[in-house]
């Protein structure tokens, strides 16, 4: 009897020397695509039931990390481009007051980021994959190790830069980035590591590895229900033509830009590749989460998977994203700590990029800096927030050559105000709650009177507890003599 007690002690003992140390400090890894809707994935699809646009897709990787984890079913950006929004994910702060304010200036404020802050705190930090801050190359500031690529790269073959000094690569970016962070998480299991790892999918043009090339080549693809509307400043504004390298102008700039902003025919093939690309991106958290499982690092690391931006396939007759549509807005925000967090948790609270930052911090027990205006989402999953916000303000500033205007917008969770400064008769107002799908703009109408005027007022306070400015690095618009935008000269008919 005494061995056989003796025997389920030392079994009891091995199999907890086995388990991995949970310490105060997680590991962590940010992932996050580019222009991953919020509804690509198929855990919301099968939410949507007869309304999903896209039930014949499907992500289990990704429904992993929901199903393990906390999925947020309101995340939202403060601004629907790809550099603002990265620029905000990295230093907490709006993009008046960062130094980005469209996808061709560098980042300058690098000096307080969320890496910064973590490598302080003890934390080896690594960043693989779309930096995409202008074309700024070189190893990343804040991170002790970099695997990126230049700008928007390219899906194959994708020269990566190794700590800024580049290196050719072999098949499809977003596979390569993520052998090169498992690698990392290997060589490094025995610190307490930082991994961010972003994604090129879904950026167009939408080009997915060659085992998705035709993964959705027959489903059936359904048409936004708000296909025929369209955004009041549509083919409003002059797109003026940008320099090209050598100086000289490209006279089909702005009609390229003003073409990816707006739903033309023939776009079926698009979308089929986007989501072949999205496919990919849901193996390659696959990989992550296998690899974690195997090093049992799995119950001391919280896996975060977000987005850059939306995306619009024919919603309000627009491609591209930029304007304040929720498809444009909304993005995917799931959360896996096994040690820390329940699972299978919804929260409906709006949560924002400009948390990411303060939320990386508060995981590790680090104080967020002043600079930081975001919050962490953190007491939202642990149901020990007193108060939360209700609205967030919104911000798109004007991008040569696109034809998309400035824009201001304060999102409520009922109700929507969208204004172009400048051209108030573009101005929108949506009651969300009646109308998700903005389908009816309220604003000259005399039922929304009322929302409006609530909606102008929220704005406001918005506006001042933001430190609102239309910035000096922020692109100059078109305008006319009368200050509006310049519209575009209609050819003669012959």
């Amino acid at each position: 009897m005494k061995s056989l007690l003796t025997n389920l002690l030392l079994l009891t003992a091995a199999t907890f020397a086995q388990q991995p140390k949970l310490t105060s400090k997680p590991n962590i890894i940010l992932i996050y695509t580019d222009d991953q809707r919020f509804d690509a994935l198929s855990v919301v699809q099968q939410e949507q039931g007869d309304k999903a646009r896209f039930p014949w897709f499907t992500t289990p990787n990704l429904d992993r990390l929901a199903n393990e984890g906390v999925r947020f079913r309101n995340a939202f950006v403060i601004n629907s481009l790809c550099s603002p929004s990265r620029s905000t994910m990295l230093n907490g702060r709006y993009n008046h007051l960062n130094g980005i304010a469209n996808n061709h200036t560098g980042l300058s404020d690098t000096t307080v980021t969320y890496a910064t802050e973590l490598h302080k705190a003890g934390y080896t930090t690594a960043f693989f994959g779309k930096w995409h801050m202008g074309k700024e190359s070189g190893k990343r500031p804040g991170f002790d190790y970099s695997a990126s690529f230049v700008g928007q790269g390219q899906y194959f073959d994708c020269p990566i830069e190794i700590n800024g000094k580049p290196q050719p690569s072999k098949g499809w970016v977003d596979d390569v980035s993520t052998t090169n962070a498992i690698e990392y998480i290997k060589q490094h299991k025995s610190e307490t590591f930082l991994v961010t790892l972003a994604f090129k999918s879904g950026h167009g043009p939408f080009q997915p590895p060659v085992r998705h090339k035709d993964t959705f080549a027959h489903v059936k693809l359904t048409k936004p229900v708000t296909e025929s509307l369209t955004s009041p400043y549509k083919d409003q504004i002059e797109t003026p033509r940008r320099p090209n390298a050598n100086g000289a102008q490209n006279a089909n700039a702005g009609q390229n830009a003003a073409n990816s902003a707006s739903w033309t025919e023939n776009n079926d093939q698009k979308i089929r590749n986007y989501f072949g690309a999205i496919k990919g991106v849901d193996e390659n958290v696959g990989r992550v989460l296998q690899v974690l499982d195997s090093l049992k690092l799995d119950q001391n690391t919280v896996v975060i998977f977000s987005s850059d931006n939306g995306f619009f396939f024919g919603e309000h007759g627009l491609g591209d994203k930029r304007a304040a549509y929720e498809e444009s807005i909304r993005i995917p925000l799931l959360v896996r700590y096994p040690a820390r967090f329940p699972k299978g948790k919804k929260i409906d609270q709006m949560v924002l990029n400009l948390d990411n930052a303060p939320t990386l911090l508060d995981l590790a027990g680090v104080p967020a800096p002043a600079s930081f205006q975001g919050k962490s989402w953190v007491p939202l999953i642990e149901d020990k927030t007193k108060g939360w916000r209700t609205s967030f303000l919104y911000e798109y500033f004007y991008e040569t050559p696109y034809n998309t205007p400035t824009i201001k917008a304060i999102r409520t969770e009922t109700g929507k105000l969208i204004q172009y400064p400048g051209e108030e008769g573009w101005s929108e107002l949506y009651d969300l709650s009646k109308d998700p799908t903005e389908t009816t703009n309220l604003y000259q109408s005399a039922n929304g009177e009322k929302l409006k005027k609530q909606l102008l007022g929220e704005l406001s306070k918005q506006e001042k507890a933001t430190g609102y400015i239309n910035p000096d690095y922020a692109d100059a618009k078109p305008v006319d003599e009368k200050g509006r935008y310049k519209r575009p000269v209609k050819e003669a008919i012959p």
